[in-house]
Parts: structure tokens; sequence; C-alpha cells
């Protein structure tokens, strides 16, 4: 066991000893900053919970309680009562889960990316069965924006990616698909990252633009792409005993709760990468920011049917009919 784990886990258990015995303080971890977009979602859940009924919602920020691992575990024992994670880190508990890792699956058209998520049969109905199978109450995905790379180098062709170690995050399919790019894919805790690209351990890594704003990625690479390969996805989770031992009253309170924070998020949501890129580029000037043409962009889309192939194989006993239920979805998303 780490330090880090230590400290989270004995930190987890203070928490627990001090409000566990209170039913009315709910608590709530996630993999952010309070001001980045899963703080942003996660204040929008406590103000509307504690604006209509008596419960207390207590936030925990990335690194507050460890690293994505950590308020995992701590969700499913039950010390937290929310979780937020991203699909990347729950791959290894949901392998289904990794099929928001297939690159060029998601629309890169906002409307029909917002439309997916909000009607999509698959979110909906398909994957709650799965998470409840790991003591966890899928309560909503969301969109938190174009994934883009960060290099050390510019990157505009696979080639350019050849022998690049890339930090991604502990996802096999991650790691297949950086794989068929032409890097090396190299999982490391987020805590980790910008040492290793400040000393070489690696050279890229990948994350919204907000995200390479906030945690100032830009300082240790020189060179954001944007491939248009994915949008990074997050998971809201509530420890299942607890929901399913609330009364009906307080899940409706949590399920409007919910569905008033995803309005708000993707409102909060526009113009933000734009806004987030242009604060890098005033930060660091020399910095280049390049969007791939379509003719750049098409050897990279080549890889998309070897990465989906890959997930039909690892992506656990759902695969199938999670995959088929998901392009079934995103096109209704495109014709709404």
């Amino acid at each position: 066991m780490t330090k880090t784990t230590i400290t989270a886990v004995s930190l987890a258990a203070l928490i627990l000893g001090a409000g566990g015995a209170a039913a009315d303080t709910w608590r709530y971890a996630f993999e952010e900053a309070l001001e980045e977009v899963q703080g942003r979602f996660a204040q929008k859940f406590k103000e509307e919970v504690e604006a209509n009924s008596d419960h207390e919602v207590q936030l925990f920020p990335f690194g507050t309680l460890g690293e994505s691992a950590d308020i995992m575990e701590q969700a499913q024992s039950g010390i937290l009562q929310f979780v937020d994670q991203s699909p990347g880190f729950t791959g290894a508990l949901i392998p289904e889960a990794q099929v928001f890792f297939v690159p060029y699956l998601l629309p890169a058209d906002q409307d029909q990316l917002v439309s997916f998520f909000r009607n999509s049969k698959a979110i909906h109905e398909l994957f709650p069965p799965l998470y409840a199978d790991q003591g966890l109450e899928l309560l909503t995905m969301f969109p938190e924006g174009e994934v883009m790379m960060t290099t050390t180098g510019p990157v505009t062709s696979p080639a350019d990616l050849n022998e690049v170690k890339f930090r991604v995050m502990t996802n096999p399919l991650l790691v297949e698909s950086y794989h068929a790019f032409g890097a090396t894919p190299t999982p490391l805790p987020w805590g980790e990252v910008y040492g290793a690209l400040q000393t070489g351990i690696i050279q890229g890594q990948e994350n919204p633009a907000f995200f390479i704003e906030s945690t100032k990625m830009y300082e240790v690479t020189d060179h954001i792409t944007r491939a248009g390969h994915n949008n990074f996805t997050t998971a809201v989770m509530a420890n299942k005993d607890f929901f399913d031992g609330l009364p009906d009253e307080d899940k409706a309170v949590v399920q409007n709760a919910i569905t008033a924070a995803f309005d708000y998020i993707i409102d909060y949501q526009t113009g933000l990468t734009e806004d987030s890129l242009e604060k890098i580029q005033a930060a660091k000037p020399e910095m280049t920011i390049t969007t791939l043409t379509e003719e750049q962009r098409a050897p990279f889309i080549a890889t998309a049917e070897a990465v989906e192939a890959k997930f039909l194989e690892i992506g656990g006993g759902q695969a199938q009919a999670i995959l088929d239920q998901m392009k079934a979805d995103l096109q209704v998303a495109a014709g709404n």
C-alpha cells in the first residue's frame, strides 16, 4: 500500500467515523478540482439537493481522498455515497465501459453528442445493470469536452507518434488505441503526469482543453493536436446499497438534482474549449495548436476498426450488444 493510499484510507475512515451516523450527510468525490467540469457538476448537484431536502452534500475534489482507484473503492464500500469517475478508470471493473475509447465513435457535433447522452438506450438501459453488479447505481454519464493530445513534438500523422511514450489512463482499450496510433502507451496515475512530462519519462498525454489549461500541462509540452478522435466521458454513480435504501422522495431528490446538474454542465461547457485554448495561448504564446485536416485525420480514423475489434474481444460479455446499441443511438442522435 502506498503512502497516498494509506493517507486516503485514513482520511476516509475519519470521515466515516465523523459523519457516518448522520443519515442526512452525503459524501461525493470526483476526479477533478472544484472549479473544473466535474467539480462544477458536483456543486450544482449539491445546490439542488440542499435546496430541495434537509440533506447536506460534502464535496471531495481530486486528491483529497487519494487517486481514482481509492475513491472507487470508497464508493463501493459505502464510505462515499456518490462518485464521479471516467470509464477510463472503471474499465477494469466494467469492461464494456471501454467502448467510450473506440476512436471516432462519438460525434464531433455538439448537438448530436448531447442528444446521444440524453437519450441513449445503451447508457440508460444497458449500462445500469453492469454497474449494479459492481455495487454501483449509475445516475448519469456526460461529456466533458473534445480530447486533445499535448506533446513535446508536433503531431500531424501517426508516424509522428512513433516511439513517443504517451500517458494513458489505466484502461486496456485506450492502450490499444494509442498502440494503433503508433505511440508507446504508458499508463500512469494522474498525479504523476506533470512530473513525468517535466522529466521526459513521457512525451505526451491527452485531455480536454479546460483540463490542459487548469492543470498547466502546456507548461511541460509544446504542441496541442486536435485530431477529433474522442470526447471525454464521465459517469456519476451512487453506492448501490445506499441508493436502494433511500425513501422514494430522496431518490426523486437525487434524480432531479442529477437532471438539473446535467443541463447546467452542458450549458457551462458552451465556448469553454475555445476559451481555454485562448488562455493557453496567452500564457504560452509559442505553444502550437493544430487542428488536423480531414486528410491528416484519415490514417488515425483508419485505426478505429482494429480498436473496435479489440473492444469486442476484451469488452466483456455485453460488448457486442453495447456497441450495437450505441451505434443505433448515435444514428438516432444524428437524425435528431
